[in-house]
């Protein structure tokens, strides 16, 4: 079995947690207030019948939510640590953000030596009365 450490990553209010819930299926956890993640949040589920080189074969992934907030900079060397690949999720809407994810990427991609294909780019489009249910999520 393979085993996959999947980083979520980007700016403080983005649209992480919402993300990694509906890629693990804990939506059991989505909805209500505004909760910014302290550290980091480690979410494990098993993914089957993956085409790898035309094999089919499962995974165990861990999905790490991590802080957008920058006060947890110090944690980062902890969180690149043996990461296979890196969900980068910004708000298209705010304008700092794109700056933000240069910053990420620099860190978590260039100095780790991840390559750009280990990587993908989240854009969550949060209106201010957004729903964070799964259903208004998959309308995206």
């Amino acid at each position: 079995m393979l085993k996959a450490k999947i980083l979520v990553l980007g700016p403080c209010g983005s649209g992480k947690s919402v993300i990694a819930n509906y890629l693990s299926d804990a939506t059991e956890t989505s909805g209500g207030e505004y909760r910014p993640t302290q550290g980091a949040r480690i979410l494990e589920f098993e993914v089957n019948n993956l085409d790898v080189s035309g094999r089919n074969v499962s995974a165990e992934v861990e999905l790490w939510d991590c802080s957008g907030d920058r006060k947890y900079e110090t944690c980062w060397p902890a969180l690149a640590k043996d990461a296979s690949g890196i969900l980068f999720v910004f708000n298209p809407d705010q304008h700092n953000h794109d700056q933000d994810l240069e910053s990420w990427h620099s860190y978590f991609v260039q100095q780790q030596g991840l390559k750009d294909a280990q990587c993908a780019v989240f854009a969550h489009n949060k209106s201010a009365s957004a729903d964070t249910s799964r259903e208004n999520l998959c309308k995206c």
